[in-house]
């Protein structure tokens, strides 16, 4: 703890609503401690070709109700390389930085691990991703916003799908997690969440029309999580018009609408909180580890585990969705 004098900070891979209130507060938490800070743009791309800037409080000013980040964000080919790795850590070397935090989702904490076991550099993670897939935390910074975009959208959708008389497929991101599928679906009352984790399951188009989801609607709409488990949107669709052509099919990808706009209260308290507990992490000695939340406390999860460990679903929502919709 005595060799950091000076903090870097970046955040990298997709962009997250609350990335800047992030920023803000592993700022100031930083100042307010001592340290020097310095931002880093464009994630490991910036680190590795010097893009390095001194952080000051009036930096992070007006920036926690903006989306995006300030400090911008690419993903890096090279940093997956030992020679791009060694580039960084020179950079870190030549800058002064003793130790980083890293804010971003699944494959910027798999870069932050290797990193930190290759030069022994403290590295504490925040969990910035829509996505909600990084195990050891309730939720992720970003995605109560994306769930919140997902439900305004489909109640707009609703309007038309009523109107038509349509089913709808709506695809919405998350990779290969469906926390925003089924939660955006219990959220806007969706007749089905079709999502990655019980896709080898259960065929759940068929499950679907085989429960007679329109016996008493004349619309109906299902959230798509985007993974080619679920076959997304379109290969639902296309499945619908071969196999059960009776019913007039829409599609609706939400795409990168979902990364956008201004966070939430809940995402910007989630961030500022992370955000302060990240600078404390290393205060007290701490390392490697990703700043989770668990029943609204926060707590240490080693990098090992919030990578690796697949973050299991609630599947008792499916039912409640499958009760909720007749």
């Amino acid at each position: 703890m005595e060799s950091i004098k000076c903090v870097g900070i970046l955040t990298s891979g997709g962009d997250a609503p609350a990335m800047n209130a992030a920023i803000r507060a592993v700022t100031r938490t930083a100042i307010y401690n001592g340290f020097e800070v310095k931002g880093i743009m464009r994630g490991y791309k910036g680190l590795i070709s010097g893009e390095v800037i001194p952080f000051k409080t009036q930096n992070v000013s007006n920036i926690i109700q903006q989306g995006g980040t300030i400090l911008k964000t690419a993903r890096s080919k090279e940093f997956e390389t030992p020679e791009g790795r060694k580039v960084a850590y020179e950079t870190m070397q030549r800058e002064g930085i003793d130790a980083l935090v890293v804010i971003g989702g699944d494959g910027s904490l798999t870069g932050a691990r290797i990193f930190a076991s290759e030069f022994d550099i403290p590295i504490v993670g925040l969990p910035g991703t829509i996505d909600n897939d990084l195990y050891g935390t309730d939720t992720t910074i970003g995605y109560d916003t994306a769930l919140n975009t997902i439900m305004e959208a489909v109640d707009k959708i609703r309007d038309t799908a009523t109107s038509h008389e349509r089913l709808f497929f709506i695809e919405v991101m998350g990779r290969n997690a469906g926390f925003l599928a089924l939660n955006g679906a219990l959220a806007t009352g969706a007749e089905a969440a079709i999502i990655p984790e019980i896709a080898t399951e259960v065929d759940q188009l068929a499950e679907l029309i085989q429960n007679g989801f329109r016996k008493s609607k004349n619309s109906s709409i299902v959230l798509v999580a985007e993974s080619e488990l679920t076959g997304g949107a379109i290969g639902l669709a296309q499945r619908v018009e071969k196999e059960y052509p009776q019913y007039d099919v829409r599609v609706t990808i939400l795409g990168h609408i979902q990364r956008g706009g201004s966070p939430s209260a809940a995402d910007r308290i989630l961030a500022s909180r992370m955000g302060e507990a990240a600078i404390n992490a290393l205060l007290e000695g701490q390392r490697n580890v990703m700043i989770g939340i668990q029943n609204d406390v926060l707590v240490y999860v080693p990098f090992t585990k919030a990578i690796r460990n697949d973050k299991p679903i609630n599947r008792d929502l499916l039912n409640t969705i499958k009760i909720l919709s007749i």
